[in-house]
């Protein structure tokens, strides 16, 4: 019984319309892709529909190429993803400007070492960022966002609504706050009302 081999896929993407898309597409078909798929997307862009309708054609035994690896993951952790979800599935993949090819020892061998400098970059955020935090809380702040409404800023607010003559519209608008924020962070916090419903506008 002769042996069924995979089909060659290729895919390319080009940033903007000037860019040329000959380039990926010509190497692509020199490797030996028999259907390649392409779309003008810039990296930033989520939706991708030619990858993915790509990826869905996919089956196992198939080979999916690339002309740059940055062609075809967002992120260092997206293509790790991709890759490795295209490996389990039977799938190898190939990227010929770095010679990447998952149909051998060496190439998986190169993912792997992608993927432990992946996680050794996110260990490394996340220390920084627990350090950091260790650190404002020595100082006696907490981590988050800094608060809209500064305490120069709830006693300005809290005199101008005490004097009746300015309406809490406003107010919002002058300090550039929702009145969600004023009847929580000013007058909650300063006259310790439990519910914005028991308070009158201005």
């Amino acid at each position: 019984m002769a042996t069924v081999t995979g089909l060659h896929f290729g895919y390319a993407r080009v940033s903007t319309d000037d860019q040329d898309m000959s380039l990926q597409t010509d190497a692509l078909a020199k490797a030996g892709c028999q259907r390649i798929y392409s779309e003008v997307v810039s990296a930033g862009k989520k939706q991708r529909p030619q990858l993915d309708e790509c990826l869905r054609t996919l089956r196992a035994g198939d080979t999916l190429t690339v002309w740059r690896l940055d062609r075809l993951g967002r992120s260092l952790k997206e293509l790790i993803q991709i890759v490795t979800t295209l490996k389990a599935d039977g799938i190898d993949f190939r990227s010929l400007s770095e010679n990447i090819d998952t149909s051998s020892a060496a190439g998986t061998l190169t993912f792997q070492i992608f993927a432990a400098f992946a996680e050794f970059e996110r260990n490394i955020i996340q220390e920084r960022t627990r350090a950091g935090l260790a650190a404002a809380r020595a100082r006696g702040r907490k981590g988050g966002r800094k608060p809209k409404v500064t305490n120069q800023m709830a006693v300005e607010i809290k005199a101008l609504y005490d004097s009746k003559a300015v309406a809490v519209a406003d107010i919002c608008r002058r300090y550039n706050i929702t009145s969600t924020t004023f009847y929580r962070a000013v007058l909650k916090k300063q006259y310790g009302q439990s519910s914005r419903s028991n308070l009158i506008a201005g």
